[in-house]
């Protein structure tokens, strides 16, 4: 038979382990950039937008869809990183481990 008590401390354990990396993927930040750089992103690693940094050249009328994209590409990018940030924490808080279904850290 399992010790159930140790399987209940291990489980407290990994709750407080979460608990902790959500209030890190929150104030980590990562950026996408679209357009060489014309335009960029920032997110924390959960993927609040904290930022937005657009090159002067772009605020022209006739720049405007071009702008929109690259304000939507540099979205996207930073989003794949954040994302990629959350799964090596999570992998680092596992050990690699899959979490049990229901358990995530959205």
């Amino acid at each position: 038979m399992p010790d159930f008590m140790g399987l209940m401390k291990q489980a407290a354990q990994l709750q407080s382990k979460m608990q902790a990396l959500q209030a890190e993927l929150g104030t980590l930040e990562v950026e996408g950039t679209a357009g060489g750089g014309m335009v960029s992103v920032r997110l924390s690693a959960k993927g609040d937008l904290k930022g937005v940094k657009i090159d002067d050249s772009l605020f022209k009328p006739e720049e405007k869809e071009i702008l929109e994209d690259l304000l939507v590409a540099a979205h996207a990018d930073a989003r794949r990183k954040a994302e990629a940030v959350m799964q090596d924490k999570m992998k680092a808080l596992t050990g690699g481990m899959p979490l049990p279904p229901g358990l995530s850290l959205g």
